[in-house]
């Protein structure tokens, strides 16, 4: 019986909620999905990650004693992706593709790795003009490069029921990533994450849905999944802010350039803060290289305005892993959670409240889950 077998074998012994965190590893070919190699001496040496809408890197240590023949070619650099699937619930809960790799006279080789979203930043949207077409029309027209000689990438995205005009000229050097990052950040506009998921029933392999959605992840009102203090969460911090890019009541959006050119948006106003009596704080900011259309730029503004009104308020939890919530089961990127504190210095009478998973951190040796959640009303 292997070391991983043993592990599994322990943890069906315990109650589901108590089961610790297992990552199962596979080095993949990354144009296919599809698997080379089971990697049971890779380890993380650190946290995984997860953004919305962004790209995460990790490092990782492969013990040559216990590596299989093949694991040169499961984890080529620039051609190979590494996926960690809970072996508890048999989800493929993360993903990164292999950039780095080094090895020599010691018993390990080092990987370097970044998450799927950052080969979006290595291909190009080409020549697109899009007009009054939905959010998800214009993102998948966008994807059409890299779903072409890149990795396994397979659409989701539905229409979002929202029209929108969308140019771009090859000429501009605008990546995938970008555009996507643009259209995200102006108001209304659709929310997008890379997983990963088995590729068929016999888990041969792994697709990367490209999930785009009004708004990433299911938000409930009342949350099943809950982190609760005592309990779970072994520690926590509320962090509120109106510091400068954090809250403002005017939000103004400035396109590149200098002078009486620079195109600008129309100013956008937190009326109904200010008529209660808040004091005017101006935020004006550059949202992304390319943008020339003003449209484009009022829509970021209004989307910033809508954030950064009332400031930001941000839970950072560390929980156990083995007693939280299970990450890729009972919630996700985008989901919302309940935090029910029962007392604390910080909270004396307790709180109950509902936030997004904006971010996500895992330490499967540490069994440690740090949810990043951001209290949205």
């Amino acid at each position: 019986m292997t070391s991983l077998e043993r592990l599994e074998a322990a943890s069906l012994e315990q109650p589901d909620t108590a089961r610790p965190v297992v990552l199962a590893w596979y080095g993949c070919d990354l144009r296919t999905g599809q698997i080379i190699e089971d990697l049971p001496s890779l380890k993380p040496t650190g946290a995984l990650t997860k953004q919305l809408g962004k790209h995460t890197s990790a490092t990782f240590e492969l013990g040559l004693g216990g590596a299989p023949n093949g694991w040169e070619e499961a984890t080529d650099e620039g051609r190979t992706l590494i996926v960690g699937v809970d072996t508890v619930t048999d989800q493929p809960v993360w993903a990164g593709m292999v950039l780095t790799r080094e090895g020599g006279s010691g018993p390990t080789v080092s990987l370097g790795t970044a998450t799927p979203e950052a080969y979006l930043d290595r291909r190009f949207t080409g020549d697109q003009t899009l007009i009054q077409q939905d959010q998800a029309t214009v993102i998948t027209a966008l994807m059409v490069s890299p779903l072409t000689q890149g990795p396994p990438f397979v659409m989701d995205a539905p229409p979002t029921g929202v029209l929108m005009d969308y140019t771009v000229q090859d000429i501009d050097d605008r990546t995938v990533l970008s555009a996507l990052t643009e259209i995200t950040g102006m108001d209304g506009g659709p929310e997008w994450t890379v997983d990963v998921a088995w590729a068929d029933a016999a888990h041969t392999g792994f697709v990367l849905p490209v999930r785009v959605r009004p708004a990433i992840g299911t938000q409930a009102a009342e949350p099943e999944a809950v982190f609760d203090f005592p309990g779970s969460i072994s520690a926590y911090t509320l962090a509120e802010s109106y510091e400068q890019g954090k809250g403002a009541t005017v939000v103004q959006a400035r396109g590149e350039g200098e002078g009486a050119g620079r195109l600008t948006s129309a100013a956008q106003i937190a009326t109904a803060l200010e008529a209660a009596g808040w004091p005017r704080y101006v935020y004006r900011y550059t949202p992304a290289s390319g943008i020339t259309n003003p449209d484009q730029l009022t829509a970021h503004a209004g989307k910033s305005l809508g954030v950064m009104q009332t400031g930001a308020t941000v839970w950072a939890i560390d929980a156990v892993a083995s007693r939280a919530p299970r990450l890729g089961r009972d919630w996700g990127i985008g989901d919302t959670v309940r935090v029910a504190i029962d007392h604390s210095p910080r909270h004396p009478r307790g709180a109950d409240i509902v936030a997004r998973a904006w971010a996500w951190e895992l330490d499967p040796g540490a069994d440690r889950i740090k949810p990043t959640l951001v209290q949205e009303d």
